[in-house]
């Protein structure tokens, strides 16, 4: 179960990455768009990043984004009830076990681990009408 994708950040990237988890759990696919959104939001529209989802040998799914920038790491905030931002990795940090960042000489991986192995346990998509 090893998802990777490599893309360049735009908004409609978000969605579209989304789409393609859809067979993993809510989980997976909101911390993945929340660490895109992230490098939109800090490195700018066009970044290249690669997204990965896999399963660790302690049976957990790993949530990755890498992009070209290792100066610029996550800081977790805590946004107020007024900020129009600032909640991304405060997201993170409560959907996951933990999370962390990843230097290299020319590039970061932002990381989080989620319980289980991260595969959707319902149907995906907006609920159904009843008959």
């Amino acid at each position: 179960m090893t998802f990777e994708l490599d893309l360049l950040t735009v908004p409609k990237a978000v969605p579209e990455v989304r789409g393609l988890l859809g067979d993993h759990s809510c989980e997976v696919r909101l911390c993945a768009s929340e660490l895109l959104t992230n490098v939109i939001d800090h490195l700018g529209e066009g970044t290249p990043v690669t997204v990965r989802v896999l399963r660790t040998d302690h049976g957990h799914t790993r949530v990755e984004v890498t992009d070209p920038d290792p100066r610029a790491p996550p800081v977790l905030l805590r946004a107020t009830a007024v900020d129009e931002s600032g909640r991304g990795l405060a997201l993170l940090d409560g959907v996951a076990r933990r999370w962390g960042v990843e230097q290299g000489v020319d590039r970061k991986t932002v990381w989080c681990e989620l319980e289980g192995p991260g595969q959707a346990t319902s149907p995906v998509g907006p609920p159904q009408p009843r008959s």
